[in-house]
């Protein structure tokens, strides 16, 4: 449970986080990033995210980046969904254009091509130029 979710069940309800962890049969610390859960060879039967955003609604710029494959039907469904409700769908696709030296330079690319999306600089990554000519 994120530090904003704890936060809104208590603005929102007479509920205590405490109370709603104990409904849990497990509870992960919210700064565990290596928790089992993070991984999807984790075994669930599911997860729900609440509250979810409200971007979408607003009819502001919401871009999903996706990181794990393969993708289901069900994945390529509801990426189609939001995608016609305006979601930017960016899967972090290595640009082997680049021709990068290190996996840092792949993660700069990928990062910067998500800001830029929202007219951020995004430091250091390139943009496609063409073919160089020799």
């Amino acid at each position: 449970m994120s530090k904003w979710a704890e936060a809104t069940i208590k603005y929102e309800t007479d509920y205590h986080p405490a109370n709603v962890k104990a409904l849990a049969d497990h509870v992960y610390n919210i700064s565990d990033m290596a928790a089992p859960i993070s991984s999807g060879s984790f075994h669930t039967d599911g997860m729900i995210v609440v509250p979810c955003n409200v971007t979408l609604k607003e009819r502001r710029k919401l871009v999903l980046v996706t990181r794990e494959t393969p993708l289901s039907d069900i994945h390529l469904r509801n990426m189609l969904s939001v995608s016609r409700s305006g979601t930017i769908i960016c899967l972090p696709v290595p640009a082997f254009y680049i021709r990068p030296s290190s996996v840092e330079d792949l993660v700069n690319q990928s990062v910067g091509r998500m800001l830029d999306m929202f007219n951020f600089d995004g430091g250091n990554f390139e943009l496609w130029k063409g073919w160089e000519k020799e």
